[in-house]
C-alpha cells in the first residue's frame, strides 16, 4: 500500500516540501522542484509580481505542485490574514502558511498572533499551515483553531543547525493527532532523517538547498533522506540502550564453562 500523507483534501507521496527563496535563479527552481518530484512548494505572496508578463516566479514551478503561499513579512495576525487573503483573490488557492514574525535578530515565530491569524482563516476556509515555536500547549490550541498541520522549527530560519528543538518535536508528535512538519533550520539530508525517524509526517527545506553548491543533487540527497527516515520509522527504528548488547552468544562455541 502507497505511504500518503494526507492533510486537508490532498494525499502527498513526496514527503520533502521546498521553499523557493535564495535559489541562485529561477530556473534552478524549477530544476530542483522537476528532478525531485516535489508535489509542495511554498512561496512567499511579497516574491510574486501577479501583474508582470514577463519573469514570474509562479512560471517556474511545475504544474503538479500544490503551490502554498506563505504570509512571510507579517508581524502580526492582521497582516498574515491580509496577505492570505490577497493570495487566495490572486488564485493561489486555499492552503496557506502562516508565518508571523517580528524578532528580527533571531526570526523566531510570534506563537499568539499565529494562532489569531489561524483561528480568522480557517474559519474562512483556509487550509492553515501554521508555523510556530515548538509548544506543546500552543499547539493543542491551533489543532482547536483549525489547523491542518503544525509546523514547528528545527532551528531557526536560514541557520543550518539542525533539529535543535528535537526533545519538543518529539513530545509533538507523541500528543498531537495532525501531521508534524518540521520547517527551518535543517542543514544536513541527517537532519530531514531524523525528523522522519521521530515520526514527523514531512519536512520542509529551503536555504540547505537553495545554497548548495549543486542545489539539484543537495535537494535530491535531502529527498532520500527523507524516504530513508520514514522507512526506519514505519519498521520501527531500534530502542536505544546504555549497554552493549551482543549480536551473536558469547559462551558456548570454542570454549565451554560448564
Amino acid at each position: 500500500m502507497q505511504d500518503l500523507l494526507n492533510i486537508a483534501d490532498k494525499k502527498i507521496s513526496n514527503r520533502l516540501f521546498i521553499g523557493t527563496g535564495k535559489f541562485p535563479n529561477k530556473p534552478t527552481i524549477k530544476d530542483v522542484l522537476e528532478s525531485t518530484n516535489i508535489e509542495v512548494v511554498t512561496v512567499a505572496l511579497r516574491r510574486v509580481d501577479l501583474t508582470s508578463k514577463g519573469d514570474n516566479i509562479l512560471d517556474y514551478i511545475p504544474k503538479n505542485c500544490l503551490i502554498m503561499p506563505n504570509t512571510s513579512g507579517a508581524r502580526n495576525a492582521e497582516e498574515a490574514v491580509r496577505i492570505a487573503r490577497l493570495a487566495q483573490a490572486a488564485g493561489l488557492g486555499s492552503w496557506i502558511k502562516i508565518e508571523v514574525i517580528n524578532d528580527n535578530k533571531y526570526l523566531l515565530p510570534d506563537n499568539l498572533e499565529t494562532l489569531k491569524a489561524t483561528e480568522i482563516l480557517a474559519n474562512e476556509g483556509f487550509m492553515v499551515l501554521p508555523y510556530m515555536n515548538p509548544d506543546l500547549a500552543l499547539a493543542k490550541r491551533l489543532v482547536k483553531a483549525g489547523a491542518k498541520a503544525i509546523m514547528p522549527f528545527g532551528s531557526p530560519i536560514g541557520s543550518n543547525r539542525g533539529l535543535k528543538t528535537e526533545e519538543l518535536v518529539k513530545i509533538m508528535v507523541s500528543e498531537i493527532n495532525l501531521p508534524i512538519i518540521v520547517d527551518a533550520g535543517l542543514g544536513k539530508p541527517s537532519d530531514a532523517s531524523r525528523c522522519m525517524e521521530l515520526g514527523c509526517s514531512a519536512v520542509l527545506v529551503n536555504t540547505a538547498i537553495a545554497t548548495a553548491n549543486d542545489p539539484i543533487n543537495m535537494a535530491k540527497a535531502f529527498s532520500l533522506a527523507v524516504k530513508a527516515g520514514r522507512l526506519s520509522f514505519l519498521n520501527g527504528t531500534s530502542i536505544e540502550t546504555e549497554y552493549a548488547k551482543a549480536s551473536s552468544p558469547l559462551t558456548g562455541f570454542l570454549r565451554d564453562d560448564n
